[in-house]
């Protein structure tokens, strides 16, 4: 596996992002906010792109929360028409690239203008397998959990007894892959705004003040130089990490 700090440690195998700051990017450009996500959009390019370079399993990348269904209809339709336009432009390349591409979240609210797309997109790249793309869309980590309780629920001779934490991940969106090792936040918040609350419980977090539109290579070689650097424990002392 290729190491961007040849004496410490190994990349990790899946890295999420909460790509945040293009409103703020399009405002200090003096630009409609439009233009930030377009910004955006670009930058989703060229982090994918150096992902599958050096050999990331797995990329999960916040798009779309079931909050910012609550911004203004003009905003979600452009933005819906980006991410329409973001698919068909990248098809060809994320499969010629062996990446599948796997859009997570309550699908059923989409509008019907995208679903199409969505379900190409899915359906072209699903035998790929050098490294999965999840796709954030309509996501939030409470409502991940809860349709995953709702799976559970309905399945027959299910015991509380029988839940454990490998059949409970089974059932939410990130089924069959590994949990984050790194979450990755642009813009300087400090939080982490519902996305992924199951699967990141000991994710190593990385916050940035660059704003995603500004988040090219070189941050995220920061990122992951950041990470190296991390000893993680998963609850064990240095003594038990050490005879493990």
């Amino acid at each position: 596996m290729v190491k961007i700090h040849d004496n410490i440690g190994n990349l990790p195998r899946h890295i999420a992002v909460i790509m945040d700051g293009n409103g703020r990017w399009a405002k200090q450009h003096h630009l409609p906010r439009i233009m930030g996500h377009r910004k955006g959009s670009e930058t989703v390019r060229e982090i994918v792109r150096e992902c599958r370079t050096l050999g990331i399993e797995v990329l999960t990348l916040y798009a779309f929360s079931t909050e910012n269904w609550n911004r203004p209809k003009t905003e979600i339709r452009a933005l819906m028409a980006l991410l329409k336009k973001f698919i068909h432009s990248e098809m060809r390349e994320l499969h010629e690239n062996n990446i599948r591409v796997n859009m997570i979240g309550d699908l059923a609210k989409l509008p019907e203008m995208v679903m199409p797309s969505v379900r190409e997109i899915m359906d072209y790249t699903r035998g790929n397998t050098a490294m999965t793309l999840n796709i954030a869309l309509s996501y939030s980590g409470r409502d991940d959990i809860l349709r995953a309780v709702r799976k559970l629920i309905t399945e027959k001779k299910i015991s509380p007894a029988d839940i454990t934490d490998e059949l409970f991940s089974s059932h939410l969106d990130t089924a069959g892959q590994p949990d984050p090792d790194l979450l990755i936040r642009t813009s300087g918040e400090l939080r982490v705004s519902n996305f992924l609350l199951w699967q990141i419980a000991y994710s190593e977090l990385y916050i940035t003040d660059v704003l995603w539109p500004d988040f090219n290579k070189k941050e995220l070689t920061k990122a992951l130089r950041e990470y190296q650097t991390r000893r993680r424990r998963f609850g064990l002392t240095d003594e038990q990490m050490r005879n493990a």
